[in-house]
């Protein structure tokens, strides 16, 4: 049987696999990184790779027994959108002589230099394994108690635990992950002698439940979710010493609920704490001996303040790092002031060594360039071609990778002492070729990539709209990726395929990002529609406007749904995958942000919800949702599907049993993408003459 397309997405998870990441750089140089043996593997390996010779060496895997995962960590692979199995996550220590990885609730130490791996006697259930710098201890969580054992495998101990079942130490709470992206809930001070640690409690939050209906007499799955306007984890912290001691952390926990970083670097431990309307976020430095804290610095905004990756940090001299809004740019700053140049938008810290930062930022919505700063130099863009790049930097070694529109999968550079290697990638070549063309549209500046046919001639074709176009997600980049490729592949079956990123979609600057400010859903359908019109006006007689339909996923699936809901006039059918429907059932830290508090704002949330829309549907929709989706649950699709049978709407729904936000399963993921090809070839049909 020849290889498609979607079998081969499903089989390479969209061409991810058998790529090298996260990658970091040891002492003596080494770089490690993760990497499957194959681009249809999804077993991913610990391998180091030796600047000077250019060598990649395994130094970890993960056996060949089947993977029995505790709760704890199917849930962190899930907020942090991990689908690979084996070691998704090391850990070294500061010098990066051993790593610690968790398989199956199991942890493992490894010997960077010789490749030797032992089990280390913890108790079952182990998740989040982390060395201290010294290399002497490791801690992990088991059963919420977080726990400490010797290097050596000696006096394995509980640093904290609680006997109520809603509480638990050292993991991050489920806003943490989902939508402020701390995925860690402890951190190690250098000495290795105490950690900060996070204590939540969320007997507050209401619980929900998820089940199986293909089982009926397995019993569902309980967990806690704190809807908007609901109550959420109380998030305590401490500072907790390995000969006992335990410190609580003191800051104003009434007026800053949400505990959006936390770090211990040579300065002491450092956290920033943000308020339940976001439009508050205090740096503060903790006083490790007694829990006092101090503020660093405190940033405003009338809307809500920014959580970016890698900040707050500091330099080794102390300054503080922070990424703040200025003239329309996100600068990166150092002590408040800005370092970078304007209307050049910062995304991201990567890393600090000593008194340089390695960046990213956009001048371009479609790349997303490397950078580095130091007081000297100042501000420097290390990439060159466009696309999507990243690095990490330690001493007189640099990792540079690349995606970019050349290739599917990262190029992976090294430069070190001298001498550049590349590290060898295994993604698959895909059996077609996305050739976009871009364009930035309207005076809202949406970025847009046109897809048509292979060998298109120039017919009249109906026309798929593919975005995400929500707040977080960017799709419209200068990559070669499995998105782009699943773009061609809908235009080879008959589309012009339009993918837009507009108002709120990241990289254009805090003008655009906080438009959407209280109106999530009106801006981006009017920019899918912006992008349309200027599309058909530029390629008259090759957009067929009578047959328009928008798929999509998440706050894709939202858009799909809004769009035949509310513009019947403009779209003609819709797939809505894993949709938000009714906001309210959305996580506090997320919709709050853009909505406001639903108490406060009711008018808001009603207008930015579908269930009120369900009498005005005319055309074809089709919901797909997962039963075990725990982040857009599928109360939205049933509950959507409720009222339009109530007012009488033909629709359709498509259930995927046993899949969560985001299908895995290969056969499932073909299926649906058929499935879907199929629902939109009809809907959009020709009448016949």
């Amino acid at each position: 049987m020849s290889d498609t397309l979607p079998r081969q997405l499903a089989r390479t998870h969209s061409f991810t696999l058998g790529a090298p990441g996260d990658c970091s750089v040891t002492a003596d140089g080494t770089v490690l990184f993760l990497r499957s043996r194959a681009g249809d593997d999804p077993a991913l390996f610990l391998w180091a790779y030796d600047p000077a010779t250019g060598e990649e060496r395994v130094v970890a895997g993960p056996g060949d027994e089947p993977e029995d995962l505790p709760e704890a960590e199917k849930v962190r692979r899930e907020r942090e959108r991990v689908h690979a199995a084996g070691i998704t996550r090391y850990v070294t220590d500061g010098e990066g002589t051993v790593a610690v990885y968790g398989l199956g609730g199991k942890v493992w130490i490894a010997d960077v230099a010789t490749g030797e791996s032992r089990e280390l006697p913890v108790a079952a259930g182990a998740v989040d394994p982390r060395p201290d710098a010294t290399g002497a201890h490791v801690a992990y969580v088991a059963e919420g108690a977080l726990r400490v054992i010797g290097a050596d495998g000696s006096n394995d101990r509980v640093l904290a635990s609680s006997e109520d079942e809603a509480v638990y130490w050292g993991l991050p709470e489920h806003v943490a992950g989902e939508s402020m992206h701390r995925y860690k809930g402890y951190w190690w001070s250098p000495d290795g002698a105490f950690i900060l640690a996070a204590e939540v409690d969320e007997s507050p939050i209401a619980t929900w439940w998820i089940s199986d209906p293909s089982e009926p007499a397995a019993a569902p799955r309980s967990f806690r979710y704190p809807a908007a306007g609901t109550d959420n984890a109380i998030v305590k912290l401490w500072i907790l010493g390995l000969d006992g001691s335990r410190v609580p952390v003191q800051w104003d926990r009434e007026g800053f609920e949400y505990v959006a970083t936390g770090g211990w670097d040579a300065h002491g431990p450092i956290i920033s704490v943000q308020s339940r309307d976001q439009q508050t976020v205090r740096i503060l430095a903790i006083d490790p001996a007694t829990g006092a804290t101090s503020p660093l610095r405190e940033l405003q905004d009338d809307k809500w303040v920014e959580l970016f990756p890698g900040v707050p940090a500091r330099l080794a001299s102390g300054k503080l790092l922070t990424i703040e809004d200025s003239d329309d740019t996100w600068y990166l700053c150092v002590d408040g002031a800005p370092v970078t140049p304007p209307a050049t938008q910062v995304r991201g810290v990567l890393g600090v060594d000593g008194e340089s930062v390695q960046f990213t930022a956009s001048t371009n919505g479609l790349t997303v360039h490397l950078w580095t700063w130091d007081a000297e130099e100042g501000p420097r863009r290390r990439s060159v071609e466009p696309g999507v790049h990243r690095g990490v930097r330690r001493g007189e070694v640099s990792v540079h990778v690349s995606y970019t529109p050349e290739r599917v999968g990262p190029r992976v550079r090294v430069t070190a002492f001298g001498r550049t290697g590349e590290i060898t990638s295994h993604v698959e070549q895909p059996v077609l070729t996305a050739v976009p063309e871009y364009k930035v549209i309207g005076e809202r500046k949406i970025q847009a990539a046109i897809y048509r046919p292979t060998g298109y001639d120039g017919e009249r074709l109906p026309v798929l709209l593919d975005p995400y176009a929500g707040p977080g997600g960017q799709k419209v980049t200068a990559t070669l990726g499995g998105g782009a490729l699943a773009s061609q592949w809908w235009a080879d079956q008959g589309f012009i395929v339009i993918v837009a990123d507009g108002t709120g979609t990241p990289g254009r600057g805090p003008a655009s990002d906080k438009l959407i400010h209280q109106e999530k859903l009106a801006y981006a359908l009017e920019d899918q529609i912006t992008a349309l019109q200027a599309v058909a006006a530029e390629y008259p007689g090759q957009v067929d406007t009578e047959r328009v339909a928008m798929r999509g996923w998440s706050y894709g699936g939202y858009l799909a749904a809004a769009a035949v809901l509310r513009r019947p006039d403009v779209f003609h059918a819709g797939v809505a995958g894993a949709p938000v429907t009714d906001v309210t059932l959305y996580d506090t830290h997320w919709q709050e942000r853009y909505l406001g508090h639903p108490a406060q704002f009711p008018d808001v949330y009603r207008r930015n919800s579908l269930l009120d829309d369900a009498p005005n549907l005319r055309r074809p929709l089709l919901l797909v949702h997962g039963f075990a989706d725990d982040n857009v649950v599928m109360a939205h699709s049933l509950r959507l599907s409720a009222a339009l049978l109530a007012a009488g709407k033909h629709h359709e729904v498509l259930p995927l049993l046993r899949t969560t936000h985001m299908p895995t399963d290969e056969e499932s993921r073909i299926g649906l993408l058929l499935h879907e090809l199929a629902f939109l070839k009809r809907a959009l049909a020709e009448p016949e003459k």
